[in-house]
């Protein structure tokens, strides 16, 4: 394995202009939430000021109850036991249950956690910094996570669901059995098939299945695992839910933030709603309110406020923060300094900076993750037969594979000449007939334009006949296109890590960790 190309996200076409502009500090008041040993030096003082003993206490607990079925490492009951001091902070990334771990870039989000803290231990020896996973377990769209792919095969768990995914216990394993006929045979399959086994276990449920995985694959590196289905966690926030209940905060206070950035990039990643939280029953429900009683959606519950109010500080486990609630959940029960997360993730929490303003949390540092593309060296080798770059598939390939189509042809070249003519011929006769009448200098700017779709139509006719003429080089391009975007899209997220590991092993999870950017967000390409 060998690291060929990193490339930073600010150059690649497909990152979207928010993000961009994100990490070049060109939106106002997020300058101190981008990466930055300055900028984290700032947050360690203000998770200090305003994260107590007693939550301290609370999140150490949770930690050791949460695990206590895991074989912990070492690193791990020394993080857990640093959650005491004052001086331990965490950085933290979320993801959903998805099966086996569901698209490989989970795997990237944590390694990069993991680096991230190890950094900051070399740059402040004087401070602790624990790794943490955050299972998105409340969720419910079940279809969302129910599923993985590798390169041969697509690996279905049929549950019932409806409510949150986490509390979902596995009782169909075919897919388990489906998995061993494929890597059975490669060098790292038994390990992957042992890792399978015994987190899809019948009667282990979706969270304990994840929990183990993650253990498995990163206990030595110091990673803790937290869910957020807890009622000793969600006692540290009623307050909160308690606000948005009665003053719909979120909505209101994030208002401002919303309509600017729709405004700006003419949309937002999730739109708030006036009450931002579920009801946990069997099922997950959207709370709404009708001006009057509180409504559990689909269901035939109700609350009045009193009741709501009542249930809510009884029985804070039924409460579930949606997207936008999340992020302020987190931050309110763990010391944490910075969230890693895609950019979809990214985007949205840039929405809450005023609200976590209100509530005087402070806004984490905000890191988008690091992307991987792991290629053959094959495949790297017939792109550079054909005079290309592994970054042009990152760009605008469809430019790009025109370009190499029509490239040194002599009729474009002929095309492109007398075109050039004509615009400058029109270019004299405009400043000419703009000192005759207007009507005349309105037909010479018409004329121009219609003589100028004629030659945008022939060039498209031209490609379109040399598309047919070159169609084996056509195909080429088109089959390099789809080994580096497999589905189309990145591979990260297609293919799940097994695709890797099968042939690597931990090796593969070091050698991605070794690389794995911490000051900048980029796109590591790495042959093999």
């Amino acid at each position: 394995m060998k690291t060929v190309k990193k490339i930073a996200f600010t150059d690649i076409e497909s990152i979207p202009q928010l993000v961009k502009d994100f990490l070049n500090h060109e939106i106002e008041g997020f300058e101190n939430h981008t990466f930055s040993f300055d900028n984290l030096a700032e947050h360690i003082h203000l998770k200090q000021n305003s994260f107590d003993q007693f939550q301290r206490g609370i999140i150490v607990n949770v930690f050791k109850e949460q695990l206590s079925k895991l074989q912990l490492s070492v690193m791990q009951k020394q993080n857990i036991e640093n959650l005491n001091s004052p001086d331990t902070f965490t950085v933290t990334t979320g993801h959903q249950l998805n099966l086996f771990s569901g698209p490989v870039f989970f795997i990237y989000k944590i390694l990069q956690t993991i680096k991230t803290c190890s950094n900051l231990r070399e740059k402040f020896p004087d401070y602790n910094f624990v790794p943490v996973y955050w299972m998105a377990s409340e969720d419910h769209d079940f279809a969302e996570i129910n599923h993985f792919k590798t390169e041969n095969n697509y690996y279905e768990i049929n549950e019932r669901s409806g409510g949150p995914v986490g509390r979902i216990n596995i009782n169909d394993i075919f897919f388990i059995s489906e998995f061993e006929k494929e890597f059975k045979d490669s060098i790292f399959g038994t390990e992957l098939i042992l890792m399978l086994k015994e987190a899809y276990k019948i009667g282990n449920n979706l969270t304990e299945a994840i929990k183990i995985l993650v253990n498995r694959l990163f206990s030595d590196f110091g990673l803790l695992i937290l869910d957020g289905d807890s009622k000793e966690l969600k006692n540290q926030i009623k307050d909160v839910f308690k606000d948005e209940l009665i003053n719909f905060s979120l909505h209101q206070t994030s208002k401002n933030k919303v309509d600017f950035l729709t405004e700006k990039y003419g949309k937002v990643q999730v739109n708030p709603r006036e009450i931002n939280l579920f009801y946990l029953s069997e099922t997950r429900d959207r709370i709404d309110f009708d001006g009057k009683n509180y409504i559990i959606v689909d269901t035939d519950k109700k609350f009045s406020q009193e009741e709501i109010l009542s249930e809510l500080e009884n029985f804070p486990e039924r409460f579930s923060p949606n997207a936008l609630m999340r992020p302020l959940y987190q931050e309110k029960v763990l010391p944490n300094l910075a969230y890693i997360g895609g950019n979809a993730e990214i985007m949205y929490w840039l929405e809450l900076k005023d609200y976590f303003s209100k509530l005087s949390i402070p806004f984490p540092i905000l890191i988008p993750r690091n992307s991987m593309l792991f290629i053959k060296e094959k495949t790297l080798g017939k792109i550079e037969k054909l005079d290309l770059k592994i970054e042009d598939f990152f760009q605008n390939f469809t430019k790009i594979t025109n370009a190499k189509i029509l490239d040194k042809n002599s009729v474009l070249e002929s095309l492109d000449k007398q075109e050039n003519i004509i615009i400058n011929n029109f270019s004299e006769l405009k400043s000419l007939a703009e000192t005759t009448e207007k009507s005349f200098g309105n037909m010479v700017k018409a004329e121009e334009v219609r003589q100028l779709k004629s030659f945008k139509r022939m060039k498209k006719r031209l490609l379109h006949a040399e598309k047919i003429k070159q169609n084996e080089l056509l195909e080429r391009l088109e089959s390099l296109f789809l080994n580096v975007h497999p589905a189309k899209t990145w591979q990260e997220r297609i293919f799940n890590f097994a695709v890797f590991f099968a042939d690597y092993g931990y090796e593969w999870l070091e050698a991605c960790l070794e690389e794995m950017e911490v000051e900048q967000s980029k796109l590591i390409i790495v042959a093999i």
